[in-house]
């Protein structure tokens, strides 16, 4: 387990790796303290890696001992991440406010203005007890696993590694068929603008095709090369999106008619031809799901912010605040300013806020500029989720749980990113966009799944903290609680997550054809067959459950 050198150091052994950790005890306890250089982590973060079991591997570089200091480092450790760069981390990736545009197809067809209204603060609501939920167990183990390693430590024991390593895998499988998703609406609303500019255009899915795989080929260059960079970029870009948001909604108020409150507020429609208009909305919550979701982005990127045990927290719940109301606020201007539904859901861009743009504008080059504005922004949310998807798989690989696990936990020295996490997701990204080609139905359903399967992840992760609550066994130290509140908010956000989840995996409309299927239930269905087979033939003799790397009584 773990033994004192004759220097005052501890070696912890863990996940293959043999970590020398410096340890400073003050007469009156632990002392929590800031480095010297303002881009080191604090003591705390140090403290918490220790107790985890772990040693940063990203962004630390080898150092000589320095015998004037009141402590030991083998390593110089950065953490890059502050505050304000998580929060536009965060806000850049979930991007809320211009996924909601995007997605409102969903909604129109299935619950109409009504029903996105009602629908986004419903969840809106539900999705703030999720988070609030997960931003606790982010307090209390900060670490680039996430979910995954929540279950190992508050699951039961007899299934903590099983139920650990499934969730691990959802987890990954979410995140790496979200990025495809998110850089599949950038490139098909590129396409869109094409459209508006050239009335002889003709979509075709290969184009779709090569303008994912070049826009996440982008994304991978910006967090391969400049990625020491990718802290400042994140600060400007939160100023881009809030700019943008103020452009995009000046320009729909101020140009475009606006419709009666009441039909805006009050009709809702049932495109989908389900038995109840309720139904329908439930099945048209896909938008605001999609557009609200991924504020635990940033816990992933925990190994790399300074003080994460409570600057994550604080900014995942006022990234959830920020952009749920930019994404409230821009809906209410999108459902007044809509005009027909059905000339919307007609139109030939494929995006029925474009349409909206061009309406309003009565020009092509304004609808280009309004547009541009959602391309950059959506273009930017894929550097942010090649970053959160390359450290949540880097982080189950180096705990043996992926095929090739070795290779992708790889950090190469100077480089200290996950180089090679970064691109197993361009080939898995430009793998899936290869569907499109076949079946743009098939591919849709790609983004179904990747909401099925953070959900999914989100499910379990929290069920356990309940169970533990529920047992009153203890929970973990942190600086950031729910206090006595949390057992009834994680009851509440679980109750939120299983009802939405049922309604991901449900057909836009009915009846159901091959053209109209959602194929997410058979694709997350044969990912987990897949993950179990694994489990049982290797993935049970190599992985290496978190919590058995934990020491919470250090």
């Amino acid at each position: 387990m773990s033994n004192f050198s004759a220097h005052g150091s501890k070696e912890i052994k863990g996940g293959g790796d043999l970590a020398t950790i410096a340890l400073h005890d003050e007469e009156d306890g632990f002392e929590m303290r800031s480095r010297s250089s303002k881009l080191r982590g604090t003591e705390a973060d140090e403290r918490d890696m220790e107790i985890l079991g772990r040693k940063q591997q990203l962004n630390a570089s080898r150092s000589p001992y320095n015998s004037s200091q009141r402590y030991m480092a083998d390593l110089t450790v950065q953490r890059n991440f502050d505050f304000i760069s998580i929060l536009g981390f965060a806000c850049t990736l979930m991007s809320t406010w211009e996924i909601t545009l995007v997605t409102a197809e969903f909604g129109l067809i299935n619950g109409g203005t009504a029903g996105l209204i009602w629908g986004y603060l419903i969840t809106w609501a539900g999705y703030s007890l999720v988070f609030a939920s997960i931003a606790e167990m982010a307090a209390m183990a900060p670490t680039s696993g996430g979910q995954y390693h929540w279950v190992s430590e508050f699951a039961p024991r007899r299934v903590q590694r099983f139920l650990s390593y499934m969730t691990g895998w959802i987890s990954v499988l979410g995140w790496q068929t979200g990025c495809a998703s998110l850089a599949f609406l950038a490139g098909t609303v590129i396409q869109g603008l094409i459209v508006i500019n050239d009335a002889n255009y003709v979509f075709q899915n290969w184009h779709g095709t090569l303008l994912v795989i070049a826009i996440t080929v982008f994304a991978i260059i910006f967090n391969s090369f400049l990625a020491k960079k990718l802290p400042m970029v994140e600060g400007i870009v939160l100023i881009i999106h809030l700019l943008g948001f103020f452009a995009v909604l000046i320009a729909l108020w101020v140009l475009s008619p606006r419709s009666d409150p009441t039909s805006v507020f009050t009709q809702f429609s049932n495109g989908g031809g389900w038995s109840t208009t309720g139904t329908s909305v439930m099945v048209g919550l896909l938008s605001p799901v999609y557009a609200l979701i991924g504020s635990d982005s940033a816990v992933h990127m925990s190994e790399e912010i300074k003080d994460a045990g409570v600057v994550l927290p604080r900014a995942m719940m006022w990234a959830m605040g920020l952009n749920g109301f930019l994404g409230f606020v821009m809906l209410i201007t999108f459902c007044f300013t809509l005009g027909s539904i059905d000339e919307a859901l007609g139109t030939e861009t494929g995006y029925p806020f474009i349409q909206v743009f061009f309406n309003s504008t009565n020009s092509n080059v304004g609808t280009s500029v309004l547009t541009a504005i959602l391309i950059v922004s959506l273009t930017s949310a894929c550097i942010s989720t090649v970053a959160t998807v390359s450290r949540q798989t880097w982080s189950f690989a180096r705990d043996q749980g992926l095929p090739f696990s070795s290779t992708i936990a790889y950090v190469m020295p100077g480089w200290n990113i996950p180089l090679n996490a970064v691109l197993i997701t361009l080939l898995v990204t430009t793998l899936l966009s290869l569907i499109n080609i076949g079946s743009s139905v098939a591919f849709n359903a790609i983004g179904s799944l990747a909401i099925t399967a953070l959900l999914g992840s989100y499910i379990i992760s929290i069920s356990v903290l309940i169970l533990r609550r529920v047992r009153k066994l203890p929970l973990p130290a942190r600086r950031w609680t729910l206090g006595r509140a949390g057992i009834f908010v994680n009851i509440g956000a679980v109750a939120f997550l299983l009802v939405v989840w049922v309604f991901t995996l449900f057909p836009i409309a009915i009846p159901v054809t091959p053209a109209t299927m959602n194929w997410n239930c058979l694709m997350f269905g044969s990912a987990m067959i897949f993950a179990l087979g694994y489990y049982t033939v290797w993935g049970r003799k190599s992985y290496i459950a978190p919590v058995l790397l934990v020491k919470r009584n250090i």
